[in-house]
């Protein structure tokens, strides 16, 4: 498979010599074997420059080197990639698996986990799937996607600990106000950080602050203003109201500053996006809009040939396939947990909002909620079926068409159907 600088990943018949990586995150232990299993270099080195360049020279005596390393990502995985070794990622679970196959007595050391992944590597490495390097647009987007997770994650945090300080000393304002992600929010808090200082603004600030921040309502104006009004009446003691006020103007302009800075990368994201040559693509997905393409094309990539060609293993990806357990005559499904959380939680997204811009989805998830499911099973169910149309998109590079996909529901008999009028079925939005 072509790398991101044009080369070939090594092929399983080139591999000469076989590499266990146990990463930290200060030093890195590795053990190289050759074919018959015996240890042809063994040493540890820092995760600094000089480290990594002690661990290309360890290994230039072996060009046809394939390394087993127990993650998929992440700064060690970056360097051997950008270095054009053959990486093959390795399940946490199995590690652990194949170092209790070699100890059994439950010894534990950075070298015998190194070894053993060698050792794995060497007997089992030719039905496993090496990291394929991602091309650097893709790779960009996916970790900006991913970090505005996490920077939304963080404001949510904080959202919820402002509204407790409300809870704490200013009950009126909570009262006043729903949605605190909204900045306005924020802003009401910081021009009036207690419920002394809002009585005392009197009512021409009052409609002044709604005005100048589009919160004037008929329906709730009246409703805000005699809120503010007895916001005294109902507080916290004086230390309370000291102390907490100073929490929740704190955190507000916290949620300022991170309100800025996801304003920036959703600008890059969009930026990003919109270079891609598969963003057509990913755009024409109903439910995606914005904000959720970015991610799908971030999480699932443009390439269909890195899960081998084949639908089930994106849907083992993206935890929308379930797990089989039997033992004798027990046998159940259960939810798969060992997948991409990334995708998972795209797909879980998108997947709820598609059900509500298309009629036959909607149909589906309502059935599947007649049926016991609950929510959130309703949604993996539907996202399951999702990616199988996502994943024909990928291979036809060819964007949603909401009257093909009514045909082919009509050519093999769906019997979602038999629930849903023929018209609404084909309304792709």
């Amino acid at each position: 498979m072509p790398t991101k600088k044009g080369k070939r990943m090594k092929s399983w018949q080139q591999i000469t010599h076989y590499a266990g990586f146990d990463w930290a995150r200060d030093h890195h232990d590795v053990v190289i074997l050759d074919q018959q299993a015996h240890i042809v270099a063994d040493f540890q080195f820092e995760h600094t420059q000089a480290g990594w360049q002690l661990f290309r020279e360890k290994t230039a005596p072996f060009p046809h080197l394939a390394v087993a390393i127990e993650t998929s990502r992440g700064p060690a995985v970056d360097q051997l990639l950008q270095a054009d070794y053959t990486v093959y990622p390795v399940n946490p679970v199995a590690a652990k698996s194949y170092r209790q196959r070699k100890a059994p007595s439950g010894t534990k050391t950075d070298q015998l986990d190194a070894w053993s992944l060698a050792e794995a590597l060497r007997t089992e490495g030719q039905a496993w799937r090496a990291l394929a390097p991602t091309d650097e647009l893709s790779l960009q987007l996916r970790l900006l996607c991913q970090d505005e997770v996490v920077l939304i994650a963080q404001r949510t945090q904080l959202v919820n600990q402002l509204q407790q300080a409300l809870v704490d000393y200013f009950p009126i304002a909570l009262e006043a106000y729903q949605d605190w992600t909204s900045p306005a929010c924020w802003d009401f808090i910081i021009e009036f950080p207690t419920p002394q200082a809002l009585v005392g603004a009197g009512k021409r600030r009052w409609e002044k602050f709604l005005h100048t921040h589009r919160l004037w309502r008929p329906l709730t104006v009246a409703k805000r203003l005699e809120l503010f009004a007895r916001a005294d009446q109902f507080q916290g003691s004086p230390a309370a109201i000291q102390a907490k006020s100073q929490l929740a103007t704190s955190l507000c302009k916290l949620l300022r500053t991170l309100h800025q800075q996801l304003d920036e990368y959703r600008q890059k994201i969009e930026k990003l996006f919109a270079d891609h040559p598969d963003h057509a693509l990913f755009g024409s997905l109903p439910g995606a809009k914005k904000v959720l393409a970015p991610r799908l094309l971030a999480a699932i990539g443009g390439d269909p040939d890195r899960y081998g060609g084949s639908v089930t293993v994106l849907q083992a990806f993206a935890g929308t396939a379930p797990i089989s357990y039997q033992s004798g005559k027990r046998q159940c499904v259960r939810i798969r947990w060992a997948c991409d959380k990334f995708m998972r939680h795209t797909i879980h997204l998108w997947a709820d909002c598609f059900r509500r811009a298309v009629p036959w989805a909607k149909v589906y998830y309502q059935n599947k909620r007649q049926s016991g499911m609950n929510h959130a099973c309703a949604i993996r169910c539907l996202g399951q079926r999702l990616l199988k149309i996502l994943f024909r998109m990928l291979t036809d590079k060819k964007p949603y068409d909401a009257n093909l996909h009514a045909r082919n529901q009509q050519k093999h008999g769906s019997w979602v159907l038999k629930l849903v009028p023929e018209a609404s079925a084909k309304a792709g939005e």
